[in-house]
């Protein structure tokens, strides 16, 4: 499979954020995200076997733990990455896949916990999500809408209130888009909505939902790329 990068660091997102995580980020993405923070993902890596891989996984976090699969979009190489997370599964891991929803889902393995980023208008890629994925969703998983408007907040709420998430999965997430140049201050200013606003917003609403900040930002560069 084609690799970008393989690296240990702090979940920054969903749930399970603060925890030690291992990340296996893979090449190649099909939306253009306006907003999206890995560009550099759209394109070259280097390719490793599934051993490879798994030894990297291995030899970061040898006791087992949290490992994520990312990109760019992981299930363009569905092939290859479904028997990876199979094989890490196996290795004792707790496996996670980001995934924008617009692959299928269903032949995700059961025990991997899927953080389904669905994209909301502003992000240029609205109605790609697959919407016979709500069938693949458990009560494992995550549903996340990144936040850059008032419109954007407004998708998330009536998509998260029109297929009952809150009964579906574990937890649905909105968090606040980054501006894509971001840099220098590691605070809440370059979020294109401001979190207190976006709090607002829910608690206005009773929305059953997390507020959800990406925390790597804030405790790194944000422009820091393997963290």
């Amino acid at each position: 499979m084609q690799i970008i990068e393989i690296y240990k660091s702090l979940q920054g997102e969903s749930s399970y954020t603060g925890l030690p995580c291992v990340f296996v980020r893979l090449a190649g993405c099909n939306l253009r995200c306006t907003w999206c923070d890995s560009e550099y993902t759209f394109k070259g890596g280097q390719r490793m076997t599934l051993k490879e891989v798994e030894d990297d996984v291995h030899r970061l976090s040898p006791d087992g733990g949290l490992v994520e699969i990312t990109g760019g979009e992981p299930l363009l190489q569905e092939r290859e990455v479904v028997p990876l997370m199979e094989r890490l599964l196996i290795a004792g891991y707790t496996v996670m896949l980001e995934t924008s929803g617009e692959r299928p889902l269903e032949r995700v393995p059961s025990r991997v916990v899927k953080i389904v980023d669905v994209k909301c208008p502003d992000s240029g890629e609205a109605d790609t999500f697959h919407m016979e994925n709500l069938k693949a969703l458990t009560l494992s998983d995550e549903v996340k809408f990144v936040i850059a408007s008032r419109r954007d907040y407004e998708f998330a709420r009536n998509f998260t209130q029109t297929h009952a998430l809150s009964s579906r999965v574990a937890s649905v997430i909105l968090s606040p888009a980054f501006r894509k140049d971001a840099a220098g201050a590691r605070d809440a200013s370059h979020c294109l909505v401001d979190p207190q606003q976006l709090a607002e917003w829910m608690l206005a609403d009773a929305l059953q939902a997390r507020l959800g900040l990406q925390i790597h930002k804030f405790i790194w560069e944000p422009s820091l790329k393997g963290v």
